[in-house]
């Protein structure tokens, strides 16, 4: 019946969208929908919201649900499970819900490993061929339309997600040179500019619209709500977060700055991603604790955020 259960260790909203197209191209090998086992942060039931195609279900992947999740996919009775990630625990949640082939990264592999090529050759060696790690999230355009006119998303004006947030504040370029930033391109062309972050991004997010003009918050809405208003979008600013990895899967053009997380492994895997790192270091240099926060270049930023809207 090839009845297929995905499973996904990684919480992030980010690490999902690296992930998509593998899920996308077992779906269809398989040539049924198939249902995906993830935690609540990656925001996996709003991504598939309008993807039945590939995707039937969503089932949350509770921490600490050791025995919840068993019995939740157990009674489904899938034949086969994917799991992404070395993790012994989820290879014993396939096991004992009766799953009986069960493919997975070798146990203990995780250190040192790049993200999305691991997962890559993780598929690629299941499917017996290349695929692409570009992506694509399926929206309904009835919701996109809406979310233009209320939010009077135009044409004739730049309409940019900006990423101002991060996971944590050695990732995050400070929140000052934003307000230059988006002070400097708003002199220069008519914007708009959605601030993408949090309910624990106040702070930031109020300096900056009490600076910049022509902003929308959007950290009082859920990922249903925000993902049609950055569909109508076209360009994305920020730093590497789930914001980034969500606009390069809507298609809009991404400006990326990387100061303390390996592009090669969370930039490269989609070719609307264009990368910033810190002076003096490179795409394949630039890694976790490289701490370049404060050797960001403002003018190559700027240069490179002109040129890409223009």
């Amino acid at each position: 019946m090839n009845k297929a259960l995905i499973i996904i260790k990684s919480p992030g909203i980010g690490d999902l969208q690296i992930l998509l197209s593998n899920i996308h191209y077992l779906s269809e090998e398989i040539g049924r929908p198939i249902t995906v086992l993830a935690q609540k942060s990656t925001g996996a039931e709003a991504v598939f919201k309008h993807d039945s195609t590939h995707v039937n279900e969503v089932i949350d992947l509770g921490k600490k649900d050791f025995f919840k999740v068993i019995n939740k996919i157990k009674s489904k009775k899938f034949d086969r499970a994917y799991i992404y990630s070395d993790s012994v625990r989820l290879y014993l949640i396939a096991k004992l819900s009766g799953i009986s082939k069960i493919y997975h990264y070798p146990f203990f592999s995780k250190k040192g490993k790049n993200f999305y090529k691991t997962a890559q050759k993780f598929t690629e060696k299941i499917l017996q061929r290349k695929i692409n790690s570009t992506s694509k999230i399926y929206w309904d355009n009835k919701s996109v339309q809406m979310a233009k006119k209320f939010y009077d998303i135009k044409t004739d004006i730049k309409n940019i997600v900006c990423g101002i947030s991060a996971s944590g504040p050695t990732k995050q370029w400070n929140i000052d040179n934003y307000i230059k930033l988006f002070q400097d391109v708003n002199n220069k062309f008519k914007c708009k500019f959605f601030l993408f972050a949090g309910k624990n991004d106040e702070v930031l997010i109020q300096k900056i619209m009490s600076s910049v003009p022509n902003c929308v918050s959007l950290s009082k809405l859920d990922l249903e709500q925000i993902i049609p208003i950055i569909s109508a979008c076209r360009f994305y600013i920020g730093n590497d977060t789930g914001p980034l990895h969500i606009s390069a899967n809507l298609g809009l053009k991404c400006l990326s700055i990387f100061c303390d997380s390996p592009p090669s492994a969370y930039g490269t895997w989609n070719p609307n991603i264009k990368i910033i790192v810190p002076d003096g270091e490179t795409i394949e240099s630039t890694v976790h604790n490289t701490r370049g926060k404060d050797k960001i270049s403002f003018n190559e930023v700027l240069k490179k955020f002109t040129d890409l809207i223009n």
